[in-house]
């Protein structure tokens, strides 16, 4: 694929990252305390939702952060971890301007950004602050794949046009470029035929999303098949799972973070990554049985610094 995978934390080839939901809320400040936590306790990556509105009952406060102006801040204030988005909402930035914003953000990290992009989903959060929720999402989409990854493969002194359904460009100069030759593109989905199709053509990773083993390894068959028929190997893709996490050294612990989340122990149990370090170094290897090499821990309480530590202590420590 031309590009580096840093792979800090591992069971065999497995990277564990730190992902998180700003929108229900959390300060800049919040968020770089979490991202050098990340840095400092030797995980992969930290990565971000892209909301600008609260899900669920909780109030918000202060109120959103914008994702790829986060990570222009991080990209500054850390050195190791890669920096990225699941997903960056295609519904709320024009192709060519994202190119532009991802490619500095790159550079001003020295190389260390990914790009997850979808096709944006959550209307109430488009109707809330006046952005456009066009009905046509995913072949929007597929313009906005193309055109951003058009865009940084063309030569400088070349310009790149394009004439689609929804964007047309005309003799772009294609700049700025990334600081790495290959900026990694991750596609994520449940969809059974469009999102691989799209996953095999564009993406250097594919995400799927709080699922099960099963469902898990029934959707990476189906991005390898794509993939092969786009004339790629199957294997030129990485394979992750995102997953919420909620560890703890007893059951108390447990049961203690379940609360502050608002969840069920027994039912993060079934849909995540929950109990001891030891249950959850289990499933990570069911995970892994099934052809995922990469796991995004959604961590839901961002002022709970004491739950990083502990996963990097004592379910990190068992991956590597």
């Amino acid at each position: 694929m031309g590009l580096t995978r840093v792979r800090a934390c591992r069971m065999g080839n497995m990277d564990l990252r730190i992902f998180t939901e700003p929108q229900q809320g959390a300060t800049y400040d919040t968020l770089l305390g979490v991202a050098k936590a990340t840095e400092d306790l030797g995980f992969d990556a930290f990565f971000r939702s892209d909301h600008y509105l609260r899900m669920g009952s909780v109030d918000g406060l202060p109120g959103p952060t914008d994702a790829w102006i986060t990570l222009a801040g991080l990209a500054r204030e850390t050195k190791r971890i890669r920096l990225g988005t699941l997903m960056t909402a295609g519904t709320f930035r024009l192709p060519g301007v994202l190119a532009i914003q991802v490619a500095q953000v790159d550079q001003m990290s020295g190389g260390r950004v990914e790009l997850g992009l979808g096709a944006g989903w959550f209307e109430e959060e488009h109707k809330a602050y006046g952005i456009p929720f066009p009905k046509e999402k995913f072949a929007r989409l597929e313009e906005q794949l193309a055109i951003v990854t058009g865009l940084w493969a063309t030569e400088v002194g070349k310009t790149f046009s394009y004439e689609g359904d929804y964007y047309q460009l005309t003799d772009s100069p294609a700049l700025p470029k990334p600081a790495q030759a290959k900026v990694p593109v991750l596609i994520g989905g449940h969809g059974a035929s469009r999102t691989p199709r799209l996953a095999g053509q564009y993406a250097d990773e594919f995400n799927m999303p709080f699922a099960s083993t099963e469902d898990s390894e029934r959707q990476f068959g189906r991005v390898r098949t794509a993939a092969e028929e786009a004339g790629r190997r199957g294997d030129d893709l990485v394979y992750s799972n995102a997953l919420v996490v909620c560890v703890g050294k007893d059951d108390a612990e447990v049961a203690r973070r379940a609360a502050a989340i608002g969840r069920e122990v027994d039912e993060l149990k079934t849909n995540g990554l929950a109990g001891s370090p030891a249950e959850v170094v289990d499933k990570i290897g069911r995970y892994q049985a099934v052809g995922s090499e990469r796991i995004y821990l959604q961590v839901l309480d961002l002022d709970d610094l004491d739950h990083l530590e502990l996963i990097s202590a004592q379910v990190q420590s068992q991956l590597s």
